[in-house]
């Protein structure tokens, strides 16, 4: 269980970008988090796993409280906090196997990780994983080789691999086109109830929010506007998020055709 109370994030003397900010995911959810550019989605991920430092409040992953981690305590926990990256945030010249293992380098000694000598069941599950989300035939293809679409499920697995208590997805889709978009979403949401995993996914896109999430929070200059089901995510709400600007009424209205969520790799 996520637990993230009284988040406050300010750089400087600025405005807070998170204001007092309260949230719980628990279970298997799949919960998004919707609002224009600026509003503070990023940086609430960024504070979850400490890319980010927050100013002031409290977030907790099964009750290990992570604002006050320092040194070997903070890679410990961050182990248990999978990243899912817009950019993806692979290494091109490595192949898809190894930018895979990379999820394990805070398991492994510092010579296994220089030398790449990684315990069989690691290399096992690599290969389990990659069949499961479609890329083991690529296992040995280097990843800048790959379309969008494959190297965003290397990023998916490769976090995965790190065995995490909660899985977080900054814009994983933003860098996609809508098919591929979609059947990344599909498979984020199918990962969630497949390994019981929350996931806590960042997006711009409401019409996929909607489809593919079971809870949507909304934010608006780093306040929570908006917490609920999608269903009751209405022409009020939008309005209330992104002022009726940044998100016109018609993407509401719409919802992408949903396939079945075993997803094969795409050919884009």
């Amino acid at each position: 269980m996520l637990e993230i109370s009284k988040l406050v994030k300010r750089y400087g003397n600025d405005e807070p970008v998170l204001q007092d900010l309260d949230l719980v995911v628990e279970g298997s959810s799949v919960v998004s988090i919707v609002g224009a550019s600026g509003a503070g989605k990023s940086t609430m991920l960024r504070c979850i796993n400490r890319l980010v430092e927050p100013t002031s409040g409290s977030i907790r992953l099964n009750g290990n409280e992570l604002v006050k981690l320092r040194g070997a305590a903070l890679r410990r926990a961050r182990r248990k906090i999978g990243m899912v990256f817009q950019g993806f945030n692979l290494i091109d010249r490595l192949t898809v196997m190894e930018n895979v293992l990379a999820g394990r380098l805070g398991y492994v000694s510092l010579y296994q990780a220089i030398s790449r000598r990684y315990p069989r069941e690691d290399i096992e599950r690599a290969f389990t994983l990659m069949e499961r989300v479609g890329i083991a035939h690529y296992a040995n293809k280097r990843a800048d080789e790959l379309s969008g679409g494959e190297r965003q499920r290397v990023g998916v697995v490769r976090a995965l691999m790190q065995e995490p208590e909660i899985l977080l997805a900054d814009e994983p889709t933003a860098s996609l086109d809508p098919r591929t978009s979609e059947q990344i979403m599909m498979l984020l949401q199918s990962l969630a109830s497949e390994l019981s995993l929350p996931v806590l996914i960042n997006i711009h896109n409401v019409a996929q929010a909607k489809a593919y999430t079971e809870r949507i929070v909304g934010l608006r200059h780093g306040k929570m506007i908006f917490d609920g089901a999608p269903s009751d995510f209405n022409k009020d709400a939008l309005d209330a998020i992104y002022g009726g600007i940044e998100a016109p009424e018609e993407e509401l209205a719409a919802e992408p055709d949903k396939a079945e969520p075993r997803v094969p790799h795409d050919e884009t």
